[in-house]
């Protein structure tokens, strides 16, 4: 199954980093589209809904303070098969995994922290773009 959005949130160590930039233009010399981005700070309730579906898992308390310890970049991205493709650019979870050229290789340090977030699924990515932003507005075509 295709699509032409995905959901995608720069992570607290890559926002400290100062990646914001480095990663844009990555995402966009891709030949995605940025469609909704901003910038914001998840509080200890929106990263405990946000990442709910980890909540039984033993990291669980370690990533919220992970996601609430600084600001994120939550964006929403367009083209087509948009999930499938981003998943690939970001790279594996674990950079030392990653392949060369992908996101996570290039400027995550470790599993925890590993820069950036892409939705894994069609499904996913209309729960998290509605998460973050309005869900009339960005899936009627009508954000700008």
């Amino acid at each position: 199954m295709t699509t032409n959005r995905t959901f995608t949130m720069l992570k607290p160590d890559a926002v400290d980093k100062g990646y914001i930039g480095a990663i844009l233009k990555k995402i966009n010399a891709a030949g995605f589209k940025i469609v909704a981005m901003k910038m914001t700070r998840l509080t200890r309730a929106g990263a405990e809904e946000f990442y709910k579906i980890h909540k039984e898992r033993p990291f669980f308390g370690e990533l919220v303070d992970y996601m609430t310890c600084g600001p994120i970049v939550a964006a929403i991205l367009e083209k087509d098969n948009a999930v499938e493709d981003f998943r690939v650019l970001i790279g594996a979870t674990d950079p030392a995994e990653a392949a060369e050229g992908t996101i996570r290789k290039l400027y995550a340090e470790s599993i925890g922290n590993n820069a950036i977030h892409g939705s894994d699924s069609n499904e996913n990515s209309e729960i998290e773009s509605a998460f973050h932003f309005s869900g009339r507005e960005v899936f009627s075509g009508n954000f700008f």
